[in-house]
């Protein structure tokens, strides 16, 4: 440490962040302490000049006060209302000028801004939701996607991401299943920690939400209770944070609003800080859900007031309260001074957030608000709309395709039919800027969203159009023209969806939960009227969670799935149903047949599945990991490297070969899975182990081989301890979670052996070309 004298110390680059963060705490005030542990939400004047309160949460209270100690956080100024991104980027960097000179110490606040479908600001590229990135099967393309969307939010002054969403889906009907990457932990682990990297790799705070069990509410309701054991939450729902934190390097968690087992994620000091710090060493901040410290007195019942809460959360380890100051303001300040919280608690949450603020630049002297080159910014530009484009090629799931209907052949009279055929918002989420702000028509979408129809209608020529019906509502009065329309035509493409929205402004997104899985509206009428004409039907699904379409999904020729694939998500299905872009796209979720045996996700156990002690049948019409192509692979020689005795310490490696039989480029994703059949606590059927996107020209192969740690293996056991437990196993190479195409027994041996956070947490994979005798 230096030893020169420096009347600014924390100032001092020399210095380590934490050094530097332990150099200013002592000289704060506790007013000036608790300043920099709060967020206030704000708009950006599209005139440059500054950035304003948000006025539903400040309502009377002036800009000169709320800064007048410092600090935090400034809530989303650019995800507020429409701004152009140059006058965006002025007025945030005035405000900031104005919160440098209004306080003793001149902190800069750390920006933050919603980022899972791209930087949520007017006039940015909307990417395809995160239930696509899943069926992308891709992480380096996921990792590709953040690290342009980081780009843009550094370029705008922004400090702080706040995503990936890592929950993973447990009740389809949920609304907030479109955040989701999928229903399976490795999955989700792996592509969360691949958009973890890409965003911190642009300079940008990652923030992992929503620690821990939000997808896990009963019911599929927001915010509702969380029934939930011990070894669920360590199994399922805990995996893919372990991932991405070890494996991405996140600098900030999001507590989830919900309880497990009666107890609020908020308060619960045994997660936010007993496992996320003291067991997985996580050393960056912990910022509060939206709200969520006063909704611990408001909802939960478990604070009398907000000092109390602000007491509670603060214990449990949340650093800062977002999105604008409530109760770590002046309740927090009476309650310390009344010694019911200890100052001690605010000292240690500072002390993460001073150093995160000199992480970023933020205390040094040289700091400068404007960001370089503000003149150029752009956040729609070619490069981010390729990435998108891109990603929504690959998440297009084809599941079915019988009679070889598509691609559509040149000369097919096509009718296209359904509520979201011509529906630009279509292809956003709940999260995306044109739906999540919403209300300002004078000011456009500021993007160009082809709809399906328009993206069609510019590769196949004379297409017949009817909406049929509306998303929502009881209006049956337009079926027979959709009827009609497919009756003239050769091919009919049905579009059926949801329209994303919030807290009940929508059929998916935040607040917007489903009773069951049926199709929203009169939807399934329309696609019986529809089927009933005997034109052959592509059966289009643009929506956010997967729908039980029923008996009637057989009837049709084929079905295409789109999870919200963005603002060229039009394109790249018109694409696809043409056959411009072979479809490579996975499952992320599985496709049920009937609403009934909710919730049910791959991931279970014997029971769970189809049997004789139940009248529900719960066998899903396309399962996790299922999708088809225009072109055949042929799957040979499946073969453990080595004895097939696994050590309970060791490795096993296992390959397959890939190869394209067909006649056009495509790529096959190939799945490996682990059936564990007999073991101390029940376990899943098959769980997913590791893949491999494997791109392959016609006529040539590939060899896939996974090198397997056995503590890919491990599970909760009865005694909550983490193990991996002698026993015969199999690896399993599929297609899909419902299709095998190989099984290679082994026998994992030696004694039982616990294993913790340092564990392997995912297969050495490699993909070579095949070599051809």
């Amino acid at each position: 440490m230096p030893t020169d004298t420096n009347p600014e110390p924390w100032r001092d680059p020399r210095l380590t962040p934490a050094e530097r963060a332990e150099a200013l705490i002592p000289l704060m005030t506790l007013e000036e302490k608790i300043a920099q542990l709060v967020g206030v939400w704000v708009g950006a004047d599209g005139s440059g000049g500054g950035v304003a309160p948000h006025q539903d949460d400040m309502a009377g209270v002036e800009w000169s006060d709320v800064i007048a100690h410092g600090l935090g956080q400034l809530t989303r100024p650019f995800g507020t209302a429409p701004v152009d991104p140059v006058a965006g980027a002025r007025s945030l960097a005035a405000s900031q000028a104005e919160i440098v000179a209004a306080s003793r110490f001149g902190i800069p606040a750390q920006v933050h801004e919603e980022c899972l479908t791209g930087f949520a600001a007017w006039r940015a590229t909307v990417y395809p939701a995160p239930l696509s990135w899943g069926a992308s099967f891709d992480p380096g393309l996921i990792e590709e996607m953040a690290a342009r969307i980081g780009r843009s939010l550094r370029a705008a002054g922004v400090h702080q991401g706040l995503a990936p969403v890592v929950d993973v889906t447990r009740d389809y009907r949920w609304g907030r299943t479109e955040e989701t990457i999928g229903e399976d932990p490795y999955l989700v682990g792996t592509l969360g920690a691949a958009y973890v990297r890409g965003l911190e790799g642009a300079g940008v705070v990652a923030t992992l939400k929503h620690f821990a069990g939000y997808a896990s509410s009963r019911g599929g309701r927001n915010l509702a209770p969380v029934p939930m054991g011990p070894r669920e939450l360590a199994d399922v729902v805990l995996p893919p944070f372990e991932m991405a934190l070890r494996l991405g390097g996140p600098r900030s968690v999001m507590n989830s609003y919900s309880e497990i087992d009666g107890l609020p994620v908020a308060a619960d000091e045994s997660l936010l800080t007993g496992l996320l710090r003291d067991t997985w060493g996580f050393t960056g901040t912990v910022v509060s859900d939206y709200f969520a410290v006063r909704f611990l007195q408001k909802l939960h019942g478990v604070a009398a007031g907000g000092g109390q809460a602000a007491g509670l959360a603060l214990r449990a380890g949340i650093d800062v309260e977002l999105p604008t100051v409530d109760t770590f303001g002046a309740p927090l300040i009476d309650a310390i001074k009344a010694g019911t919280v200890s100052e001690a608690l605010v000292d240690r949450a500072l002390r993460r957030v001073l150093t995160q603020k000199a992480e970023l630049g933020l205390l040094d002297a040289d700091w400068q608000a404007l960001p370089d080159d503000v003149e150029g910014l752009r956040l729609d530009d070619a490069t981010s709309r390729d990435i998108a484009l891109r990603l929504a090629r690959q998440a297009v799931v084809l599941l079915r395709n019988t009679g070889g209907v598509l691609p559509l052949a040149p000369g097919t009279r096509v009718a296209l039919v359904g509520p979201v055929a011509d529906d630009p918002m279509a292809m956003l989420g709940c999260y995306s800027f044109p739906l999540h702000v919403g209300g300002h028509p004078e000011h456009g979408l500021g993007l160009e969203i082809p709809s399906l129809r328009e993206a069609l209608d510019a590769l196949v020529p004379g297409v017949a159009y009817a909406a049929g019906c509306d998303v929502s509502g009881d209006d049956t009065s337009g079926i027979a023209a959709a009827v009609a329309a497919a009756e003239a035509a050769d091919v009919c493409v049905l579009a059926v969806g949801d329209r994303a929205g919030l807290f009940g402004r929508g059929t998916s997104g935040e607040g917007c939960d489903a009773a069951d899985l049926r199709l929203p509206g009169v939807q399934a009428e329309l696609v019986r009227a529809v089927l009933a004409t005997g034109t052959p039907v592509v059966l289009v699904l643009l929506a956010g969670r997967p729908y039980a379409l029923g008996a009637e999904v057989d009837a049709a020729a084929a079905v295409v799935c789109g999870f919200f694939p963005g603002q060229l998500g039009g394109q790249a299905l018109a694409e696809v149903l043409t056959g411009a872009v072979n479809p490579s796209g996975r499952l992320p979720v599985s496709v049920p047949r009937d609403s009934g045996g909710l919730p049910a996700t791959y991931l279970s156990p014997p029971l769970g599945r189809r049997n004789e002690v139940s009248s529900v049948d719960p066998t899903p019409a396309f399962p996790f990991g299922h999708g088809l192509g225009y072109t055949t692979f042929e799957w040979s020689g499946a073969k453990l490297l080595g004895p097939d005795v696994w050590p309970v310490d060791g490795e096993a490696t296992v390959e397959i070969t890939v190869r394209n039989t067909g006649e056009r480029p495509g790529a096959e994703v190939v799945q490996l899975y682990l059936h564990d059949p007999v073991a101390q606590t029940t376990r899943p059927v098959v769980r997913l182990l590791g893949f491999a996107r494997v791109p392959l020209e016609p006529g040539d192969g590939a060899v896939v081989t996974f090198t397997v740690s056995a503590d890919l293996a491990s599970f909760a056991g009865v005694g909550g301890r983490r193990v991996v437990e002698p026993g015969d196993v199999e690896l399993r190479f599929g297609r899909s979670a419902g299709e095998t195409v190989a099984a290679l027994p082994l026998r994992l041996d030696g004694p039982e052996r616990e294993v913790g956070h340092d564990r392997q947490l995912r297969p050495v994979t490699r993909t070579t070309p095949e070599e051809r005798s």
